[in-house]
């Protein structure tokens, strides 16, 4: 007899646990599952550090606060509900005291996380 395989997965954002990142905290979701993609919720902190990735994309949805991203040095200013799409190689930080929605594709990977 086949076993039925769940095409869905389900993840309450808010009752994850916060892990430290660059960014600041994230409850991180999905990124276990098939390694497609990942969610994450994260609350900017005010000593985001600068950061790439060689092979990961992200995109950031603004949900609360204001203040500015830096994408290569450049300063867009940002608030709720605006986007951005993070392409590898991207050095990238959020400036301001922000919630923030971030999906990696393919899903998050520590070793994927650069500093130089």
């Amino acid at each position: 007899m086949k076993t039925a395989t769940k095409r869905f997965s389900v993840a309450q954002l808010d009752e994850i646990d916060a892990t430290k990142c660059p960014c600041g905290t994230a409850r991180r979701a999905f990124g276990d599952s098939d390694k497609v993609a990942s969610v994450h919720l994260v609350n900017i902190s005010r000593d985001a550090v600068s950061h790439y990735h060689k092979v990961m994309h992200e995109i950031y949805v603004i949900l609360e606060g204001e203040g500015f991203i830096e994408l290569d040095d450049e300063k867009i200013p940002v608030k709720p509900m605006t986007a951005i799409l993070i392409k590898p190689g991207c050095r990238h930080r959020a400036v301001g005291e922000m919630k923030i929605i971030n999906m990696p594709i393919p899903a998050f990977d520590p070793k994927d996380e650069w500093f130089d």
